[in-house]
This record gives structure tokens, sequence and C-alpha cells, in this order.
């Protein structure tokens, strides 16, 4: 696949704007292993090639567990996610698939015990965040390097 546009170049004004987004996320109060697992998952759902290879290369660096990245896209069928992270998981899904449901009221009823307003907030932005990337990236058909 031959990369369309490189968009860092082509427009360095509006990268600045989504790392101006990436900067509040990287001050929230959000586990950076956590952060990275969000990243990952919502990266999977829509099929980024490229940001699936940078946030799996990341959580590594990170220390995060490779049995937990393996089965990040089954997270539900297995132990290794704690009652938080699994509630985000389920969070990441909903906003990432919002046209298909809506962020249904059960996901919000079992997110909202484990973040604090501010948290959910920063917690949606992550969220919004990884999906721009990856309708860059893969718009633009950037592929892993």
């Amino acid at each position: 696949m031959t990369q369309r546009l490189d968009f860092y170049n082509a427009n360095p004004n509006a990268i600045k704007a989504l790392l101006g987004l990436e900067k509040r996320i990287s001050e929230s109060s959000l586990e950076k292993s956590l952060v990275e697992l969000i990243r990952l998952r919502a990266s999977l759902i829509n099929g980024c090639a490229y940001c699936i290879d940078l946030h799996t290369a990341d959580a590594r660096k990170g220390g995060e567990d490779d049995r937990r990245l393996a089965t990040l896209s089954v997270w539900r069928e297995t132990p290794f996610f704690t009652d938080r992270e699994r509630a985000a998981l389920a969070w990441t899904e909903a906003v990432t698939l919002v046209s298909q449901n809506h962020v249904p009221d059960e996901v919000w009823t079992a997110v909202r015990p484990h973040f604090d307003d501010a948290e959910l907030v920063d917690l949606t932005l992550l969220i919004s965040t990884i999906n721009t990337w990856n309708r860059f990236a893969i718009s633009f058909r950037k592929t892993p390097a």
C-alpha cells in the first residue's frame, strides 16, 4: 500500500491542533498503561495498521504484558484486565462505534463508578483523539515503518 499524502507535512497546523489534544491527555490523571490500552483497542476496532503497530510498541515500552496485548480484542473473555480497565474498554468500544449504538446506558452505568467527572471527560477525549488519528492514518494510507 502506498501512502497517499504525508499529512504531517501537508498541514502542520492541523497536526499541531491534534498534538494539543495529546498534550492534554498526557497531563490527565489517566494511567499511562490504560491510555495505551485504549489507543490500541480503538485502533483495533478501526483497523488502523499504523496505530496498532505504534501503540503496541508504546505499550510494550511502558511495561505492558504481552499476554494482555495479545488478548485485548477479546478482553471480555479473559481475566487479565481490572474492573476499571474493563469499564474503560467498554466505553472505548461504545464511543468508537457511536454511529452503531449511540453509547448505550448500560455502558454509561458500568463506566461511571470507575471514573470521576474529569476522568470521564479525559477518557472520552482520549478515545475521540485516537479515533481522529486512526481516520487520518487510514484515509491517507500511513503504514508502519
